[in-house]
C-alpha cells in the first residue's frame, strides 16, 4: 500500500483534518485517498495535490464532495450503493458518524459501560432525508434498527432505493410524517424507541439560508459570489436547510412534543449547532420537567457543535429499560 497522504489543515480543506472527532470514529485520522480510490475508483477523478502538496479534493465542488462521501460509505462502512437525487443534502460522513458514536456512549451509561448492539436497539431518525446517512452508518457500526421519518415523499423514495439496494429492508424502515409536527401522529400503537436523533434545519428563512451559502462559498476560497444562490457543496432542499423559527424553534417544538410521549423513548436527542441557542433550549427542557439531560460537545476541525439529550426516565427506570430491551 502506498504511504497515507498527510492530512494537514488548510483553509480550503477544512474537512481534511479531524481534530476532536470521537475516539472510535474511523475518520478521525483523515483520509487515506489511495485506499479510498482503490475501493471507489471514480473518486480518483477529483483527487489532486492541494497547496501543501497533499492529496485532496476541491470541497467547493458538489460532485467531488458527493464522490468522496460515496467512497467513505463504501470503503469504511460497507455501503455499496448510494445515489442521491440532484440538489439533495449530501452530508459529511465523519460528522454524522460522530453523532452516532456519542449516542452509543449515552446508551452505554445505562448498561454498565457496554454499548448495546443489534436490531433490538431501535432508533428514530427525524428528517432522514434522501441520503439516509444515520440509519446506514448506525446499522453498519452497531447493528441498530432504524425508523427514518420525513415530510417529503421524494426524499423518502430516494432513501428507500438506497435501503433496498443495500439489502437493509429488515433493519431500516421509512415513514412519512404527514402532520405539521415532529412526533405527533408518527408513532404506531405500542411503538417505543431507545433513541431519537435529529439534525434540525439550521436557518429560519430561505433568505438566511442563501446568505449562509454565500458566506460558506467565500470561506471555501471562492471570493464574493455574485450568484443569487451559490451552489452548495453539500446541497440541500429548502426543508433540509431552513424552517420557521430556525434551529431554535425546531428544537423547542421537539422538546415540547416529547413531553407528550415521555415513555415512548429512553433518550430524545438532537444536534444543536448554534451555541447561542443553548440557553433557550435549556429553559424549554426545564419547563418540560425532564428527569435528566446531557450536553455533549462535538468538534470537527474548526466547527464546534453539540448534542442535546434528555430523558423523562429516572435512573432506576433507565436501568430497568436496559435490562428488559437489551439483555439479548
Amino acid at each position: 500500500m502506498k504511504p497515507r497522504s498527510r492530512a494537514k489543515s488548510a483553509p480550503v480543506d477544512g474537512i481534511a483534518q479531524k481534530p476532536g472527532l470521537h475516539p472510535r470514529n474511523p475518520h478521525r485520522h483523515g483520509y487515506d485517498f489511495d485506499q479510498l480510490i482503490a475501493g471507489s475508483p471514480e473518486l480518483g477523478l477529483f483527487v489532486k495535490p492541494n497547496a501543501y502538496g497533499d492529496a485532496s479534493i476541491d470541497y467547493s465542488d458538489p460532485v467531488a464532495v458527493k464522490s468522496l462521501n460515496r467512497a467513505l460509505l463504501k470503503c469504511v462502512h460497507g455501503i455499496e450503493h448510494w445515489e442521491l437525487p440532484s440538489g439533495y443534502l449530501c452530508p459529511p460522513v465523519p460528522g454524522r458518524a460522530d453523532y452516532l458514536h456519542y449516542l452509543a456512549d449515552l446508551l452505554a451509561e445505562d448498561k454498565g459501560g457496554e454499548i448495546p448492539r443489534g436490531v433490538q436497539v431501535r432508533v428514530l431518525d427525524i428528517g432522514v432525508g434522501a441520503n439516509a446517512i444515520y440509519p446506514l452508518v448506525g446499522h453498519a457500526t452497531f447493528g441498530w434498527g432504524f425508523l427514518g421519518s420525513d415530510i417529503e415523499a421524494k426524499a423518502l423514495a430516494a432513501a428507500w432505493q438506497i435501503v433496498e439496494a443495500n439489502g437493509l429492508v429488515r433493519a431500516i424502515e421509512l415513514r412519512r410524517q404527514t402532520q405539521p409536527a415532529i412526533f405527533r401522529g408518527l408513532f404506531k400503537d405500542g411503538e417505543t424507541f431507545d433513541l431519537t436523533m435529529c439534525n434540525p434545519p439550521f436557518h429560519a428563512s430561505r433568505e438566511e439560508s442563501q446568505e449562509g451559502s454565500r458566506r460558506k462559498w467565500t470561506n471555501l476560497g471562492k471570493g464574493n459570489s455574485t450568484k443569487a444562490t451559490p451552489a452548495l457543496n453539500f446541497g440541500g432542499q429548502d426543508g433540509e436547510l431552513w424552517c420557521e423559527g430556525g434551529e431554535a424553534g425546531f428544537v423547542r417544538r421537539m422538546v415540547e412534543e416529547s413531553s407528550e410521549i415521555p415513555m415512548r423513548c429512553l433518550w430524545f436527542t438532537t444536534l444543536l449547532s448554534k451555541s447561542s441557542n443553548l440557553p433557550g433550549v435549556l429553559r424549554t427542557l426545564k419547563q418540560a420537567h425532564v428527569k435528566s439531560k446531557r450536553i455533549l460537545p462535538m468538534a470537527q476541525g474548526q466547527k464546534q457543535s453539540r448534542i442535546v439529550a434528555w430523558t423523562f426516565c429516572t435512573p432506576t427506570m433507565r436501568e430497568r429499560w436496559a435490562k428488559e430491551r437489551w439483555s439479548s
